[in-house]
């Protein structure tokens, strides 16, 4: 059974976009024409207005459904998206009008993460959340047959129908729900041997498109995906960073936040945003060339608050300083001397050592330098120590002891004495 019909590429498509009033309804026209673009639709003409509130039959007023009619004529086009959220009635009753396809700005997204997803979970989480939304608009395939009340005798074809879609539907959710707590596990399983491992997580956030994985490659020298569009990176990525003076981290790339993202997709990806909840650090990737930055950074946060991330301590990163003229890389700090912005370019690398610089700080801030002597049955504690990038220095004597000098952060040496075999070699925390 098909459930989903996505857009063949290329198909011709009339955008709606509407000016309201309501200053947290309102969408930015140029993002919708790149979402267009990144789902492989051809914007051919775009439909805008002004209203105080949307209609309640069509979200526009029946003369601009008109106005919208005759451009899907006169442009042949074969979708219509609209840049807003569409109830099910609005999004049916449009389509009964123009005689084609309409999507709305939660479709839209949904199809470019359908797109976009490449990893068993990422898949597993788009066709959930999609599921969701296609059930409130289950009518919509059935408007053929006429829907009867309900009662003896009155049972109409359509219901029926309509009645075992979401008998299949909420089988399907069900059955998701349960391989996405088998996954949610096993991810849960790699978060706590990362935490066994005593590595932090930093974590890169921000407005998609705003170069998070150009910059993930750079300070890595990794290939993972990335492209000027909307969305490229939906399944997140996580590296060992080895930065110099024995340190180390775990970097996380994750996907890219919207404005009004849709709370079905917030709800499909908790386990993926869940590297943000619970990371040490966020890096939040901010395109500084962008007239809309301000704008986009409330998005963001508004995003985090709603994961719960919003207390996880936080540094600007302002990228594409190569696209601003006059900016040169540079750290700023706030009253207390904390780091607060780096400026940097991804693409060229430009002030990528400075922030390397900051994180190295960061984790000198959090670790404390100690001397040990180990003799030569201490292997393992030796090993260990190495696997926590904790070691600085080492001389190694000819009787086989060793002088290490370490960095390691006073809880996770802590940690590291509760482990009986090392008690005795270990200085206090």
């Amino acid at each position: 059974m098909v459930l989903f019909d996505r857009p063949r590429s290329g198909e011709r498509a009339v955008l709606v976009h509407l000016d309201l009033q309501q200053v947290n309804e309102r969408e930015d026209l140029e993002e919708f024409r790149d979402l267009a673009v990144s789902a492989g639709a051809v914007p051919v003409a775009v439909a805008t207005g002004a209203r105080r509130l949307p209609e309640p039959k069509y979200f526009v007023g029946s003369g601009k459904a008109e106005e919208i009619r005759q451009l899907v004529e006169a442009e042949q086009a074969e979708l219509v998206l609209v840049n807003h959220s569409l109830s099910p009635a609005q999004e049916r009753n449009l389509e009964r009008l123009l005689n084609c396809r309409v999507l709305d700005r939660t479709g839209l997204i949904l199809d470019i993460f359908a797109q976009r997803a490449r990893s068993h979970e990422g898949k597993l989480q788009v066709e959930l959340a999609q599921l969701r939304h296609l059930s409130t608009r289950l009518v919509r395939g059935w408007t053929h047959l006429e829907r009867q009340k309900g009662g003896i005798g009155l049972r109409g074809p359509g219901e029926t129908q309509l009645e075992s879609d979401r008998r299949l539907i909420g089988g399907r959710i069900k059955s998701l729900n349960r391989r996405l707590e088998k996954v949610r596990r096993q991810r849960e399983q790699g978060r706590r041997s990362r935490q066994r491992a005593e590595l932090p997580t930093v974590s890169l956030v921000g407005y998609t498109n705003a170069g998070k994985s150009t910059l993930f490659n750079r300070l890595t020298e990794d290939a993972v995906y990335a492209a000027d569009q909307l969305f490229a990176t939906l399944d997140p990525t996580l590296r060992r960073l080895e930065l110099e003076q024995g340190n180390a981290l775990i970097l996380a790339d994750t996907v890219g936040f919207i404005r009004h993202l849709p709370h079905d997709l917030v709800e499909a990806f908790k386990s993926t945003l869940q590297e943000t909840r619970e990371a040490d650090l966020l890096l939040h990737v901010i395109d500084a060339s962008d007239e809309e930055r301000d704008a986009k950074i409330g998005q963001v946060d508004e995003v985090l608050t709603e994961i719960g991330a919003e207390k996880v301590p936080q540094i600007a990163i302002y990228n594409k300083i190569d696209h601003c003229e006059g900016t040169a890389a540079h750290v700023e700090r706030d009253a207390e001397g904390k780091v607060s912005r780096v400026y940097l370019s991804a693409a060229t690398g430009e002030g990528c050592e400075l922030l390397q610089q900051v994180l190295r700080d960061w984790l000198g801030v959090k670790r404390r330098r100690y001397c040990l002597h180990l003799p030569p049955n201490a292997s393992r504690l030796r090993a260990r120590l190495y696997e926590l990038g904790a070691v600085v220095d080492e001389r190694i004597a000819d009787d086989g002891t060793s002088d290490l000098d370490i960095s390691i952060e006073p809880q996770y040496l802590e940690s590291l004495r509760k482990q009986g075999e090392f008690a005795s070699l270990l200085p206090p925390a």
